[in-house]
């Protein structure tokens, strides 16, 4: 992604998350230091990391990256296991069942994490888990390059004009291609036919393929058929424009829907908040003090159509409450969710 070199807030959505969490890291570092010496964990044994999505996918890609950056600071092997399954809540419940030893973690959105409980799928809250910001993805409105919609206007008047037949393959219920294309539908008065998969990947190569008209997943998953011309990208599900390395500018989608706003997607690694004190004070120094300036992960963040943003503790569960906020009331609205989202802890924005 090359929006990095932008200069100022507004004109890309990735740098408005630089300087602050340079900003963000020096304070942790100083803050936490006292904290951070009084415990040292080294895990004596490899670490299980269950990814509840399909191989290839958003939370795939970012999550092994962090994992190979994580493994160089803890000395152990983290060992990634793929258990997709019910809009990743299958991986989620499998990785609730372990001892809280330190031992097997989770990753995802934290937007799906946090509304499990809401839609009846998974009973835990994001306040349950240690939350590992690592980046924040958009999602892309990405058209087969073989349709006729050229521009987001098109597609939208196609909506309008054919209200459900147009299909949209995501990765199911609850996930962030799902979020993105009920957040459209609503501010555009349109409906579609929902096509899902086990994951962003396969619901991204089904776009390209021609299984379905189009896709909301994430830019991440969709970069390489974008830059393979096999996907044409319409809008981002944003209100800032973004760039892609090797294709150039997506305009935003406020652009074509005025006022639209979508609450940034943060993505991450997930903890029990029930590990030992030991473990959450090694990985809050590594994520304050190393992940903060990966190389690695600020490049896949660029490559992919990311921000990058690593962040935890109380400034984590902060920025991803708005989006989980966003989701489970607009599913609340929409009569699918199984309990009221202020009965378990996420207000109304």
């Amino acid at each position: 992604m090359t929006a990095s070199k932008s200069t100022t807030e507004e004109t890309s959505v990735p740098i408005a998350f630089h300087r602050r969490h340079v900003i963000t890291a020096l304070l942790a570092s100083l803050a936490c230091a006292s904290g951070y010496a009084q415990a040292q964990w080294k895990p004596n044994k490899p670490i299980t990391l269950i990814v509840p999505w399909a191989p290839g996918g958003s939370t795939d890609q970012v999550t092994r990256v962090s994992a190979a950056e994580l493994e160089k600071h803890l000395g152990q092997k983290i060992v990634i296991q793929n258990q997709p399954g019910a809009s990743g809540s299958v991986g989620t419940k499998n990785a609730m069942q372990f001892p809280p030893d330190g031992y097997t973690w989770t990753a995802g959105a934290a937007k799906d994490l946090g509304t499990y409980r809401v839609l009846g799928m998974v009973e835990t809250s994001i306040s349950d888990w240690n939350v590992y910001v690592n980046v924040a993805h958009v999602a892309v409105v990405g058209v087969n390059a073989d349709t006729p919609y050229k521009t987001m206007t098109e597609l939208l008047a196609a909506m309008r004009a054919r209200p459900g037949a147009i299909s949209v393959a995501t990765a199911g219920v609850n996930s962030s291609g799902h979020s993105a294309i009920e957040a459209l539908s609503r501010a555009a008065g349109v409906t579609y036919k929902h096509v899902t998969y086990d994951g962003g990947a396969p619901a991204a190569v089904a776009a390209a393929s021609g299984e379905a008209n189009l896709t909301t997943q994430l830019a991440a998953e969709q970069t390489d058929m974008i830059r393979a011309k096999r996907i044409r990208p319409l809008a981002v599900v944003s209100d800032k424009p973004l760039e892609i390395e090797g294709f150039g500018t997506v305009p935003p989608l406020s652009q074509f829907i005025p006022g639209f706003k979508d609450p940034i997607n943060y993505f991450g690694i997930f903890v029990p908040k029930a590990v030992p004190a030991e473990v959450k004070a090694t990985l809050d120094r590594i994520w304050a003090t190393e992940m903060t300036k990966s190389t690695a992960l600020r490049t896949y963040a660029q490559s992919r159509g990311a921000m990058f943003a690593p962040m935890s503790g109380d400034e984590a569960q902060k920025a991803v409450m708005p989006a989980i906020q966003s989701y489970a009331w607009t599913q609340h609205a929409a009569g699918k969710a199984k309990v009221s989202p202020d009965t378990v802890g996420i207000p109304k924005p």
